[in-house]
């Protein structure tokens, strides 16, 4: 599995300023090999190598970032082809990433420092903080090349882990069920509700703001709505980090797997009042299950995908199926069997029901590609 571990980098003014200068070259040749290979159709790794390598060392660049530079227009290529979008070339911000190999870059991790290529030559003793947690992960499965990044006038280094899966060797005692939802966030079959009221009134005073601020218009708004935007997607990111820690923490201790909704599409599908569908549209729900996920193998755990198609209108006792048995929101009451059960909760029982299910007839259930950065 892989982990992408990222790592602020402390440089001082003449050593930004460097990097700064370095990424703007490397961008800039990518530019200009990406019109170079719209113009003559040619945007395979061999085609372009056999076509501009030459080229991009007389531009400033050493062997190795030529060669990445090279690779990152034509996996650029390939990407925008999968996805038929391919109408001019292939453009590349003056401060996008720029992966960096082992010859580039090395890490001195007990020093906390890396030295890393530039355009202006070898640049030592560049220092670099994280998180504890982070810097073990780093030292013992840091693996492949890491990413050289701008963001927000920080410098960052996204370094590559390839992490072993823990492995199980019996099997699930139950599946814990995760509805996932607009006033509840995430709700588990064990009874556990994460988000609730609290959070739904900060999200608010958000969309408020972010509303304020786009009326007004003015470029110190603009630029506070920036800041606040990063400051609200850090805050959901940790959320999401300490609700995915709690479901896979609790699924250990109690020897089950996750069942986990396959929310594929459900943008398009769903069918909410106004204020509901800015509350769906504002949380990255796919990102809360990709975190579940990739804890979930880590710690060995089971992951089951399943259809929340009706979870939230049909009975967990009696499986009866009747839209109105969701009088409110958060009301389930059962029109066969007279079960009354918090919506929420009523809809996680028949995702651990599914996922139980789906775990015994070995159906394959649709998994994220797990690459996370931590």
């Amino acid at each position: 599995m892989k982990l992408v571990v990222r790592v602020k980098l402390l440089p001082t003014p003449g050593q930004a300023a460097a990097l700064e200068a370095t990424l703007r070259s490397c961008n800039e040749a990518a530019n200009w090999l990406s019109s170079l290979a719209f113009g003559h159709g040619r945007t395979s790794r061999a085609a372009l190598q056999a076509l501009a390598y030459a080229d991009l060392k007389a531009r400033g660049l050493s062997a190795q970032p030529a060669l990445h530079v090279l690779r990152k227009v034509a996996d650029a290529y390939t990407a925008a082809r999968a996805n038929n979008r391919i109408k001019k070339p292939v453009g590349f911000r003056p401060a996008a990433a720029q992966p960096f190999d082992d010859r580039c870059l090395s890490w001195q991790l007990d020093e906390r420092t890396v030295s890393i290529w530039t355009t202006s030559g070898r640049m030592k003793g560049l220092t670099f903080t994280g998180q504890d947690q982070q810097l073990a992960v780093l030292a013992a499965y840091r693996k492949g090349e890491s990413d050289l990044l701008n963001q927000g006038g920080r410098w960052y280094l996204l370094a590559t882990c390839e992490i072993p899966e823990a492995v199980s060797d019996t099997a699930p005692l139950g599946f814990v069920g995760v509805d996932l939802g607009i006033v509840n966030i995430a709700t588990t079959s064990t009874g556990s509700r994460h988000g609730g009221r609290r959070l739904n009134r900060l999200r608010e005073a958000d969309r408020r703001l972010r509303a304020k601020l786009q009326k007004k218009g003015t470029k110190s708004a603009r630029r506070r709505a920036k800041r606040h935007a990063g400051r609200e997607a850090r805050r959901a990111r940790d959320i999401n980090h300490k609700i995915s820690k709690c479901i896979v923490a609790e699924a250990r201790r109690t020897g089950r797997g996750i069942a986990l909704e396959d929310l594929t599409g459900i943008r398009e599908r769903v069918r909410l009042r106004r204020p509901q569908r800015a509350t769906l549209h504002t949380w990255s729900f796919r990102q809360l299950g990709t975190f579940v996920a990739y804890k979930a193998r880590r710690a060995g755990v089971p992951v089951v995908y399943v259809d929340p198609a009706y979870t939230s209108q049909e009975c967990s006792r009696c499986h009866h199926l009747d839209r109105r048995n969701r009088p409110s929101q958060a009301v389930f009451a059962c029109r066969a069997c007279g079960f009354v059960e918090h919506a929420d909760l009523n809809s996680s029982h028949n995702i651990a029901a599914r996922g139980w299910w789906t775990w015994v007839r070995g159906a394959e259930s649709r998994a994220p590609a797990l690459t996370l950065t931590m």
